[in-house]
């Protein structure tokens, strides 16, 4: 199953015992994806994620690259297409991309994001809801 996996879901990676970093390693059923902003969100707040995850900074750089294993990067050349149509459904303007590209590669997207699921066009998923998937 493909994923459109959301930056908070991917924060969550850096968390040692969490359930998300399990998914994403642990089970080749799924396929994530994330818009290249989403990358850029997390360095961005490195220092956020550091101090809440109890990560050095190198931890963080080891993390990172472990994530981007599991994770395809999908540059925005490649969906920006469907801009106009992700604003549609999308709840809020900064998560147009994600929903654009879920539209491009016909997917649902993993998120916590509770306003995500106020729309009908694209499928989301909690983490619980893939907990619930994988039982």
């Amino acid at each position: 199953m493909k994923l459109v996996v959301d930056a908070n879901i991917l924060f969550s990676f850096f968390l040692k015992d969490s359930k998300t970093r399990e998914i994403i390693i642990s089970f080749d059923i799924f396929e994530f994806y994330t818009p290249a902003f989403a990358l850029e969100e997390l360095l961005h707040h490195k220092e956020e994620i550091c101090r809440k995850c109890k990560i050095s900074e190198e931890e963080f750089k080891e993390i990172f690259n472990y994530l981007s294993l599991f994770v395809k990067i999908i540059p925005e050349e490649k969906f920006k297409d469907l801009a106009r149509k992700a604003s549609e459904i999308s709840p809020h303007e900064k998560d147009i991309p994600y929903f654009a590209l879920a539209l491009k590669i016909k997917c649902p997207i993993w998120s916590s994001e509770k306003a995500f699921k106020n729309q009908t066009k694209i499928k989301v998923f909690s983490t619980k809801d893939l907990v619930e998937v994988l039982k």
